[in-house]
């Protein structure tokens, strides 16, 4: 972060770090929360819902940028910042990324994630490995027929890109 950014905002952070103790103690799952802001304003909250929503995709981080698109009607959080209760796990970290928005703050580190047993360590392992040595077996196969879709959508005038 370059020293003319804007600091970060402690209440947004307390905001995230709320959130994750007050859905963590009501039963929704893991103790992790976020908010995403815009122009010094909270458009969306979200808390990580895992265990009771059966969605092992529904951590804070994913289910504040779903919100958070639906409010400002787009697929990409320009201008947004993200506050976080804790480091992004890599599937939250790829959704950032993906969402593109101008920053993200986190509290816990992912170290203190892992010392109450949610530990990702793995799968940082698990993506510096090549196919074949991976625990999780993939295969690629029917290519050819898949490329078709690709083909259409390299073609269509009216895509939209991202």
């Amino acid at each position: 972060m370059s020293l003319d950014s804007p600091q970060p905002n402690p209440a947004f952070m307390r905001e995230a770090i709320q959130l994750s103790l007050e859905k963590m103690q009501a039963g929704f799952g893991g103790p992790f929360g976020a908010v995403i802001v815009k122009d010094g304003q909270i458009i969306a909250r979200g808390f990580n819902q895992v265990t009771s929503t059966l969605d092992p995709t529904c951590h804070a981080e994913v289910d504040a940028i779903r919100k958070a698109c639906q409010v400002l009607g787009t697929f990409q959080l320009d201008g947004c910042d993200l506050y976080t209760s804790c480091e992004p796990c890599p599937m939250c970290l790829g959704a950032i990324y993906w969402a593109r928005p101008a920053r993200v703050f986190y509290a816990n580190t992912k170290a203190d994630a892992a010392a109450i047993g949610f530990d990702d360590q793995f799968i940082y392992d698990e993506i510096d490995k090549p196919l074949p040595e991976r625990r999780l077996p993939m295969q690629q196969f029917l290519r050819d027929e898949a490329l078709v879709s690709f083909e259409a959508w390299r073609a269509k005038e009216s895509r939209t890109d991202y």
